[in-house]
């Protein structure tokens, strides 16, 4: 079952992924895309009667009623999976009343960190498009943390950008000293998926500093480093433990289809049994078929 918010292409992405990997499919959308999931399912189920397919292992629950959502997490003897899609307080909701089994697609607090030894440009436009190019989707930047080496240079160049670009920036003591004219941040914000044009900034010591933080105050999405120190990058591979760990790319790469495994159902932050983007790989599970002509475990006949 998967039980998702505003976007219709969950609909028709969702179902198709689970029709070929064997699943049916349980679909349970908002409020906001109603009507475009019912057009969507529509054609869905059309397509399988033409092509001589039972139309029912794709359902649309034909509500939004939180009561029919109450009902369908308590059915474990029909329903093997639950996936919710949407905001915090959805995916909290299903994962404390569901019976059946949760894999979280939770919020995407992303981080980038500019190293000292960063090549500022290339952390410039890391940074503009992972906050700019969509500010409203998971993969989307959320906090910015510059190492004190650098952060002068590159808080005056790149935080003069965000801000003509009418991007808030949310600061910690240090950024305001360097960008006056921006907000201060509380520990609050560094918590914040703000899926708008916010964003968080501080200014660490180290290298160890970040990591602390990201540790800290991450979901598990996405975190990236932008620096040309090789053992710098290969340690915060190894030291960070989210599902994507980018070094000098865009967070915006944090996606299925990006990441070459096609469509995706979502980008999972539960470490069991999926982790990071869902393709259709982790919507199957194994089983073992065994043949044979009478054979024993062992030797003494009956």
């Amino acid at each position: 079952m998967m039980i998702y918010e505003s976007r219709p292409n969950v609909t028709s992405d969702a179902a198709a992924l689970c029709l070929k990997a064997g699943n049916t499919a349980i679909l349970r959308g908002g409020k906001e895309a109603f009507y475009s999931n019912t057009a969507i399912a529509t054609v869905l189920k059309r397509a399988l009667v033409e092509e001589g397919v039972n139309p029912n292992i794709i359902t649309l629950i034909p509500t939004t009623e939180r009561e029919a959502m109450n009902e369908l997490l308590l059915m474990d003897n029909y329903i093997d999976l639950v996936i919710p899609r949407g905001g915090e307080g959805l995916i909290r909701f299903v994962n404390e009343n569901s019976r059946i089994p949760v894999i979280m697609h939770y919020k995407g607090v992303c981080h980038i960190y500019i190293d000292k030894d960063a090549d500022l440009e290339m952390a410039k436009q890391l940074t503009c498009e992972g906050k700019l190019s969509r500010p409203g989707v998971c993969n989307a930047l959320e906090t910015m943390l510059i190492h004190k080496d650098v952060a002068e240079s590159f808080l005056i160049d790149t935080g003069n950008v965000l801000l003509k670009e009418d991007v808030e920036i949310r600061g910690c003591d240090k950024s305001r000293e360097i960008l006056p004219k921006i907000k201060t941040a509380t520990d609050k914000d560094y918590y914040e998926e703000f899926l708008s044009k916010i964003i968080a900034a501080k200014v660490v010591d180290s290298f160890e500093d970040a990591c602390t933080h990201i540790r800290r105050y991450n979901s598990d999405h996405t975190e990236i480093i932008v620096t040309n120190n090789i053992k710098t990058a290969r340690r915060f591979q190894r030291e960070i433990n989210s599902s994507v760990v980018g070094v000098n790319a865009s967070s915006r790469f944090s996606d299925g289809g990006e990441l070459g495994l096609g469509a995706e159902i979502g980008i999972s932050t539960s470490k069991l049994h999926a982790y990071g983007p869902m393709g259709i790989e982790s919507l199957t599970t194994e089983k073992f078929i065994i043949t044979g002509d009478g054979q024993l475990r062992h030797d003494k006949i009956y």
